[in-house]
């Protein structure tokens, strides 16, 4: 079976470059909410103990933990050569970069898929407190550097998704003719409000946009009810589900059920997957065999792991 990997983190030396930057900025994932839900997996990674990491962070503070992760991030990171063998061994056909959420520049982004440009597609992103300036850079990054896809992840700027800073980005997407990727969903930044991707706005962003084609990232967990019936309202909204496993998705109570049901039925052209698999710390072969176990048509599994991405991205 041919696989899009909607979400692909490519975790090289100018990734983990771009992710030291972010932190120093203060922009980076140094924040008590992440450190809570993944805690245990920092620590081992680090060679800590889980209460060796809470000494540390009570003392020291966060960053200096996500500054030593990057240090073994680094030591570890892929070569582009190893991204795409990864990519052969999981049998992917093409993969998105630059909308994971460790991610390299986009100028670095942008040189990695020149490289291969027959299995890569890149992505630009950009704050949208950037104004004008940031929507020229928007269609620089499509016109002169590549890139095919446009990232937003509006908690991060403690924005909603329907924020009117967005709205002249999503007019050029329109103008560009390309899509957008709009995380939806509870996120971790324990220190802003807690809805600022809920998928309900994304209603507004396909009223006011029709012609934009949307993809609503990460599925958009616990309001998923939300985010299908909105998806069923608008021709031009798909929804990825990066940095979820199929067996947490189809345990009973895990808030997937509606996904699973329609996905299945009236919405089996709009769901795509995506890996996420840096988030998930899971290699990214294991997750694509995990979505055999996805309660499926064979027709439909094929539209969900291949075919909706490739309409999307135009391949």
């Amino acid at each position: 079976m041919k696989v899009i990997d909607f979400e692909c983190d490519t975790p090289t030396k100018e990734a983990v470059t771009d992710t030291i930057r972010l932190i120093h900025e203060g922009r980076g994932f140094d924040k008590e909410g992440y450190a809570q839900n993944m805690a245990p997996g920092w620590a081992a990674q680090i060679g800590m103990s889980l209460d060796e990491f809470n000494e540390v962070k009570a003392t020291e503070g966060l960053t200096v933990l996500a500054l030593k992760l990057c240090e073994v991030d680094m030591a570890r990171a892929m070569s582009n050569e190893d991204i795409i063998s990864m990519l052969d061994a999981a049998n992917v056909q093409y993969a998105c970069i630059g909308n994971a959420g460790r991610r390299a520049s986009n100028e670095d982004v942008a040189a990695f898929a020149k490289q291969y440009p027959d299995r890569l597609v890149p992505w630009f992103r950009i704050w949208g407190d950037e104004g004008d300036n940031g929507v020229q850079q928007l269609e620089a990054g499509v016109k002169e550097l590549g890139c095919r896809g446009f990232e937003v992840s509006s908690y991060r700027e403690k924005r909603y998704i329907n924020d009117p800073a967005f709205y002249p980005y999503y007019a050029k997407c329109v103008e560009l003719d390309i899509p957008v990727r709009i995380t939806t969903g509870i996120h971790l930044l324990s220190d802003r409000a807690h809805d600022y991707a809920h998928p309900k706005h994304l209603d507004q962003v396909a009223r006011d946009f029709p012609d934009l084609t949307i993809v609503a990232g990460l599925a958009g967990w616990p309001w998923v009810a939300d985010l299908v019936a909105i998806a069923t309202r608008h021709k031009n909204i798909y929804i990825d589900f990066a940095c979820r496993r199929v067996k947490h998705m189809t345990a009973p109570g895990s808030g997937y059920e509606m996904l699973m049901y329609y996905g299945n039925r009236i919405l089996q052209d709009k769901i795509i997957f995506a890996s996420g698999w840096g988030t998930s710390m899971v290699p990214l072969a294991q997750l694509i065999v995990e979505c055999d176990d996805l309660p499926l048509k064979d027709s439909v599994r094929e539209k969900w792991m291949y075919h909706n991405a490739a309409r999307v991205l135009k391949l």
